[in-house]
């Protein structure tokens, strides 16, 4: 009985969210039920509670800086014309019934990467493709899907993405590690799911006809406008210059921010590289009007992470220090290793248990700091190993975190992803009632991320993957207690 009222702090978080009150409200919440709870079970005085929660945050004070940073990074990106540059030039590739799908889910990849936001870059692609897709005669469900999936790519390994800073951050992990880690398999998902989404076009036998970008821009409704207006303004930005044209040198950006990152740079030096190059380019290009202009951009954004997500990130880091000083998850923890054979087996089970809490929660933020600490504290509880050696099963994690959040989203109906996805899609092509289902079926990459992610972790073939490969026994081992 005192170790489930233990894990109640955990249940009220989860309770608040699904009942949809923002993390700003519900993580200061629980985290004053867990001090409560941390009295009535443990006798832990509420000064020692304050004391463990502020030093959890500490430990986590280099991720604030990331984000604001990460933040300003995404707004330079999308102001300056990195993004529009990128479309552009993949929609120079050529467009046509049989590759609109495939093509359109290389360019949200690529997006999303740039901007850092799914969300962001389905609302300025969706307009584009889905009209193009009219256009040429391609499979509306099948585009709709690709664009989906497509957009999910940067929010699960872009730099700037909040899903991945956050994830890293709860995992401990530094997050161009995290990249790199994950990197093969991100582009090996990509690329798979590029090719089945071509070979089911040519399979449906749709027509080869190129079609017209600008027709497409031509063909999006005032009231399609209006709604992206209200809902996510940066999109109209995006298309206007997509129309207009920026200079196609405008993509170095994101080249020289990847480049880094690759290289193993810390993730502050990659992200101050994409500010600064967006601006001297975007000097160049006339996109940037003034330097004023411009770091007034730059402290909004830090002003805009400071607002939300930093604090969010705070309390949820002291609601993790107050539940690891009450040994709240060790039922769950003595549980896990109780079926785990080995370390692969307790390592796909975390990955199994953040797609039931995102189904649970309905959200991938939600999902990433509610069972982050979890699957954190399983593996440091219950796995020994080389400092190296765990620090890549942390990498793994926040993988898991991450990968099963965003993807994972993408398969559950009654998911906010889903639901925003629905909206966007209905608003800006009025020609078809979108349901849940027309972009779960055919959303090829979330079924490959999510699948592919299980399979290797548990089989042990993610070795045949540069760098993705996970330690296993004799290198690490299951503490059986």
């Amino acid at each position: 009985m005192k170790s489930f009222v233990k894990l109640t702090p955990v249940f009220v978080l989860a309770a608040l969210m699904i009942a949809g009150f923002d993390a700003l409200i519900a993580a200061p919440l629980a985290c004053l039920y867990a001090v409560i709870i941390a009295y009535i079970t443990e006798k832990v005085k509420v000064s020692e509670s304050i004391d463990v929660a502020v030093e959890n945050v500490k430990q986590i004070q280099l991720v604030f800086f990331i984000l604001m940073f990460a933040y300003a990074m995404a707004e330079a990106f999308m102001q300056t014309g990195v993004g529009a540059a990128v479309v552009n030039l993949a929609l120079k590739l050529g467009l046509t019934g049989r590759t609109v799908a495939s093509v359109g889910m290389l360019v949200t990849a690529i997006l999303s990467v740039a901007t850092g936001t799914s969300w962001g870059t389905f609302a300025a692609c969706a307009p584009i493709f889905l009209w193009l897709n009219h256009i040429v005669g391609g499979d509306l469900l099948l585009t709709t899907a690709s664009i989906a999936g497509g957009a999910c790519f940067g929010d699960n390994i872009g730099l700037i993405s909040d899903t991945t800073v956050v994830s890293s951050g709860i995992q401990r992990v530094e997050i161009v590690h995290r990249i790199r880690h994950q990197g093969a398999w991100s582009l090996f998902c990509l690329i798979l799911s590029i090719i089945i989404v071509f070979v089911l076009s040519t399979v449906k036998g749709l027509p080869t006809e190129v079609g017209s970008v600008q027709a497409a821009i031509d063909s999006i409704p005032p009231e399609a406008y209006a709604y992206m207006e209200e809902e996510r303004p940066a999109a109209i930005t995006l298309l206007n210059q997509i129309s207009s044209g920026v200079p196609y040198y405008m993509v170095i950006p994101l080249i020289l921010v990847i480049g880094v990152a690759i290289k193993g740079l810390p993730t502050l030096l990659c992200l101050g590289l994409g500010v600064l190059s967006a601006y001297l380019l975007g000097l160049v290009a006339g996109t940037v009007e003034s330097t004023t202009g411009y770091l007034e951009m730059v402290t909004s954004s830090f002003a805009d992470a400071g607002s939300w997500v930093i604090v969010m990130m705070m309390w949820v880091s002291a609601f993790g220090g107050i539940m690891s000083r009450i040994a709240a998850f060790e039922p769950i923890s003595k549980f896990m290793l109780k079926i785990s054979g080995n370390v692969r087996q307790l390592m796909t089970y975390n990955a199994i248990f953040c797609l039931l809490g995102n189904a649970a929660l309905s959200d991938e933020m939600a999902q990433i700091v509610t069972i982050g600490p979890i699957i954190s504290e399983l593996v440091d509880e219950n796995v020994e190993g080389s400092e190296k050696d765990m620090y890549t099963l942390h990498l793994r994690n926040a993988t898991f975190s991450d990968a099963m959040g965003v993807f994972g989203s993408q398969l559950i109906p009654w998911h906010v992803y889903i639901g925003f996805y629905i909206s966007m899609a209905s608003a800006v092509y009025p020609l078809h009632e979108f349901q849940p289902f027309d972009i779960i079926r055919f959303n090829v990459m979330a079924m490959v991320a999510v699948i592919s992610m299980i399979v290797l972790t548990l089989t042990g073939l993610d070795r045949l993957i540069p760098m993705f490969r996970m330690p296993a026994e004799p290198e690490v081992r299951l503490v059986k207690k």
